[in-house]
């Protein structure tokens, strides 16, 4: 049983790093690409936000589904299918107005991430949730960095579409792959959710900070990193093919954070100065970026600001279901990954209407100032009692703290 459950973990790994290994192909050359075919940055920013736009109106009807139905896997095979079109599209079709459709769909397949996110702890105990949403988001940022790393150098060599092909044969494969899911049959028959339990779920008032918190760092990390960091790279004096170096300073530490954060960060620190420490430094790499003359000061900017989101972000993602019980978990976490694709949207759109009237450098201060709000916000909520921590540690160390 134990081999069958591994077979069945590594295959769930592997499926969910399909699902967004393709779509970072071409993130750190999307707004590059835009901006070669004649798009204003405003326009750009709303082809960047339409990804976050589709998951605010889908993640919440998926999880709710889901709980109703009490299965995922359907939801993750719709996911994998239009992660499939979605490059598709990007692949054979030119022009804004196909670009926008395709990011959109992008973002749909990415609110499916509500069903895989509640499916892989299934196969943990319930003691090991925070470790399972930590190695389930490390898979995540692998897949980021690996699709990422490369796209700049596959374009220098290849082209505009390389990305998009590449991304293509990735995303066929994995929508075959997860096929061979294993989700538990469950014969229980659940009542669908009344509307009293679902606002009851959303209004929780744990939930409605964390939410924020993630609007916050969603926004700074679309408008940056998965927005223009890398087009003001290349105008600053980078090459396309250094975009690799730009990807790796950034991951790397971002990929260490998520592994140590568990285990390692929250049990010394506790959940409210880890994040008021991560949101701080966010704070200060962001706003540094623009005055980085040297590639490598900015190499090491870039890695400041992701270590520190990637503490925030798997730390996030565990406060948001950690006091809902099992079966409206879904329903939770498509609140929550509705909530904060608010910032995925809105972060890139403010990031360039801002970008068009005031200059490149301007949407860096302006996701600084979100990270500063993030900062202030944790401050009062830690002083105030509002968050309780459970510890990571083991059984002997798990009391409740304020945070």
């Amino acid at each position: 049983m134990t081999k069958a459950m591994n077979r069945n973990k590594n295959l769930f790994m592997l499926v969910s790093f399909l699902l967004w290994f393709p779509q970072f192909m071409y993130v750190p050359t999307l707004s590059p690409y835009m901006e070669h075919t004649g798009i204003p940055y405003s326009f750009i920013g709303v082809i960047l936000g339409s990804y976050g736009l589709t998951q605010l109106l889908f993640r919440l009807p998926i999880g709710i589904t889901s709980d109703i139905i009490k299965l995922r896997k359907p939801f993750i095979l719709f996911g994998m299918f239009i992660s499939m079109l979605s490059c598709f599209i990007f692949l054979t079709m030119d022009g804004a107005g196909w670009l926008l459709f395709a990011r959109a769909l992008a973002g749909l397949a990415a609110a499916s991430w509500v069903a895989f996110t509640v499916l892989y702890p299934i196969y943990f105990s319930e003691d090991k949730v925070h470790i399972a949403m930590g190695s389930i988001s490390f898979i995540v940022v692998l897949a980021q960095f690996l699709g990422m790393s490369f796209s700049g150098y596959i374009v220098e060599e290849w082209g505009w579409k390389a990305p998009f092909w590449i991304g293509s044969v990735f995303s066929v494969i994995g929508w075959g792959l997860a096929f061979f899911i294993y989700e538990p049959k469950n014969k229980k028959v659940s009542e669908p959710i009344k509307l009293k339990v679902l606002i009851h779920i959303i209004r929780e008032p744990s939930l409605l900070k964390v939410s924020l918190l993630s609007i916050l760092a969603h926004s700074i990390i679309f408008s940056t990193m998965f927005g223009f960091t890398s087009t003001f790279a290349l105008q600053t004096g980078f090459e396309a093919s250094e975009i690799t170096w730009i990807v790796a300073a950034f991951m790397v530490p971002h990929a260490i954070a998520t592994l140590f954060m568990g285990n390692v960060i929250i049990p010394r620190l506790g959940e409210g100065k880890s994040l008021v420490a991560a949101f701080l430094l966010v704070t200060i790499a962001t706003v540094l970026i623009p005055f980085a003359q040297l590639k490598s000061i900015f190499l090491v900017i870039q890695g400041l600001q992701g270590f520190s989101l990637g503490m925030i972000f798997p730390l996030l993602l565990g406060m948001s279901i950690q006091s809902i019980k099992p079966a409206k978990r879904a329903t939770a976490m498509g609140a929550y990954q509705s909530i904060y694709a608010i910032g995925i949207f809105v972060g890139p759109f403010l990031a360039g209407v801002v970008n068009s009237q005031f200059g490149l450098a301007s949407g860096f201060y302006f996701a600084g100032g979100l990270g500063m709000i993030a900062t202030l916000l944790v401050a009062i909520w830690y002083r105030g009692k509002i968050f309780t921590r459970l510890s990571f540690g083991n059984k002997d160390t798990k009391k409740h703290h304020a945070i």
